[in-house]
């Protein structure tokens, strides 16, 4: 029989009027978003629903933001339908969103960890110093051979940040030692481009912030899940919570593993995705990792009618 997974997507997601289907639906549903400005001291739901986008966009607003979604559409799936996955994973950000799925972490524990994640990230980041940029359709040995000569011609650092999809591999470091390897990409033919972030996410640089959530898991420890997560450092399966937050801390600094976790979760029998809460960017990798993948996305109510097939075929 096949399986399912769901799946939660990461920073870059957000957008000014997030939610306001999911906040207008009620209920439960609303009530997600209320139980989060409760937690957090001040109305997230607001900055996500008017902005601006650049209070938005802020890392230590855009990752509770995200989370905060992504329960309300979890929330609205279990009130239209009984479909337990039976594997869960995110994106980064998006493995808060994942654990609290699973029951490792409640609502409140994962807006709060990942409010603190988003303020450690953002005080690692020394202004101009730290990039990433996305080298395309360039294998995985070459990125990382471009990566070590410009680390060795710059002396800084520059690594693999995100293995997305076989198309789309994310560097990430000292914006010198960056750039560099986008030259070297460039001379040798390879299509590249710097991103628009503020820091050199999932890189050494990092180190700082995997200090402070190491103070903080160890405060708000994760519990075991009742479904096992495919976790970005490792793409294998885990639902120790000592383990899960070993594996939080590493992922700070660590490349996120997002192919192999995909052919990992189709390895174990996994062929339909959801991507639950903002956008469609894991939908649109699933495609281009695996095209005989089914992703389907659910951001809001109007997506539900989508399922209506799958859970003929499930239950």
């Amino acid at each position: 029989m096949s399986k399912l997974a769901f799946l939660f997507p990461g920073q870059g997601s957000q957008s000014v009027g997030m939610g306001r289907a999911l906040l207008d639906h009620g209920g439960a549903v609303a009530q997600v978003f209320q139980q989060v400005d409760d937690t957090l001291g001040f109305s997230l739901s607001d900055i996500m629903l008017n902005g601006p986008a650049a209070t938005l966009t802020a890392t230590e607003n855009a990752q509770p933001a995200l989370v905060t979604t992504a329960m309300a559409v979890l929330t609205l799936l279990r009130e239209n339908y009984n479909l337990t996955p039976d594997f869960v994973a995110g994106h980064s950000l998006g493995e808060y969103s994942a654990i609290c799925a699973a029951g490792g972490l409640t609502l409140a524990e994962s807006v709060s960890l990942v409010r603190i994640r988003g303020e450690a990230m953002q005080a690692s980041v020394v202004p101009g110093q730290g990039t990433m940029a996305a080298m395309l359709n360039m294998e995985r040995a070459l990125v990382e051979e471009v990566c070590q000569l410009a680390s060795q011609e710059t002396g800084l650092i520059a690594v693999a940040a995100n293995f997305n999809t076989p198309g789309q591999i994310v560097i990430s470091g000292h914006r010198g030692a960056v750039e560099r390897a986008v030259a070297i990409s460039k001379e040798r033919g390879k299509r590249c481009m710097m991103l628009e972030v503020s820091g050199a996410f999932h890189s050494p640089l990092m180190e700082p912030a995997s200090h402070r959530m190491a103070q903080a898991l160890a405060a708000t420890p994760v519990r075991d899940l009742s479904i096992p997560l495919v976790a970005n450092v490792t793409a294998s399966a885990v639902q120790n919570g000592e383990e899960i937050n070993r594996l939080l801390i590493q992922q700070i600094t660590s490349p996120v593993l997002w192919e192999d976790t995909i052919r990992y979760l189709a390895s174990q029998g996994v062929t339909t995705f959801l991507e639950l809460g903002t956008g469609k960017v894991l939908t649109g990798m699933i495609k281009r990792i695996d095209p005989a993948l089914v992703g389907i996305t659910i951001n809001g109510p109007e997506d539900l009618p989508q399922l209506a097939n799958l859970c003929s075929v499930n239950s």
